[in-house]
């Protein structure tokens, strides 16, 4: 691992955005935390740090938007959403640090060009309502995700948005589908041997900031508007994954 008071000056940081997307603006950058992790540790050790702060930072914000979120969303993505998991848990340990790397490097430069293309037509976007099939597919590519990387926010946006939904419903499912697929995650990581003593003792250490963050994005909900704040953050996003995939590239050429 790298020198730890680094790791610190980075990850601090780091669990306060994610609190701050969870608290206020749909959780989509919980798939920030893993590739910016990554820049100092091993991408599974990273996931595995930031698992049990997520599951933290769910509890109070399922509390904060308790009630508000469409069932009907969720009955559809949280099936789909545990295959994901699943999958995710049986094919971890076949993959390597470096194979890791150019997966979330390639998924963050993917989930940036993603966002800019919601950005550039959501406007024009016709509404469309719920479809079985399409948020199966979609809750299992969230759930794999989000397995791999905590990064299951942009394929579950891509179900959620087309509904045009308040943007407080769309928050609140957010959450509530999170805690779901957080949660479940807990098992195929401790079976994987993710939840190790070190791992859950860099957890504790940063466990605090985690509602912090989520207090400044449920603040920040009606006061800041999303465009500024993900455009900031995406672009970090995208660097970030670039510099991922191309040392994940080199290290296997």
């Amino acid at each position: 691992m790298a020198d730890p008071l680094w790791f610190f000056l980075l990850a601090i940081p780091v669990v306060l955005l994610v609190g701050i997307s969870k608290g206020g603006f749909a959780g989509g950058l919980g798939t920030l935390a893993v590739p910016l992790l990554t820049l100092m540790v091993d991408p599974r050790m990273a996931a595995a740090i930031m698992l049990p702060i997520l599951c933290v930072m769910d509890i109070f914000t399922v509390w904060r938007y308790r009630g508000d979120w469409d069932a009907r969303s969720l009955k559809i993505l949280i099936p789909g959403a545990l295959v994901g998991i699943t999958v995710g848990g049986l094919t971890f340990s076949l993959l390597n640090a470096d194979m890791i790397r150019i997966i979330v490097g390639v998924m963050a430069i993917y989930f940036v060009g993603n966002y800019w293309l919601v950005q550039r037509t959501n406007r024009q976007m016709e509404a469309h309502g719920h479809h079985g099939l399409k948020g199966g597919i979609l809750g299992a590519l969230s759930g794999f995700t989000s397995f791999i990387a905590h990064a299951g926010g942009p394929p579950l946006s891509q179900y959620l948005f087309p509904l045009r939904l308040d943007k407080t419903v769309m928050v609140a499912t957010s959450v509530m589908f999170f805690i779901i697929v957080n949660y479940a995650k807990l098992i195929p990581y401790a079976w994987l041997g993710q939840l190790s003593a070190d791992n859950l003792t860099m957890s504790l250490y940063l466990m605090p900031f985690a509602p912090i963050g989520v207090w400044l994005g449920i603040w920040m909900h009606k006061r800041v508007s999303n465009r500024i704040f993900y455009i900031i953050c995406y672009g970090l996003l995208f660097l970030v994954g670039i510099k991922l995939l191309t040392e994940g590239m080199i290290a296997l050429l």
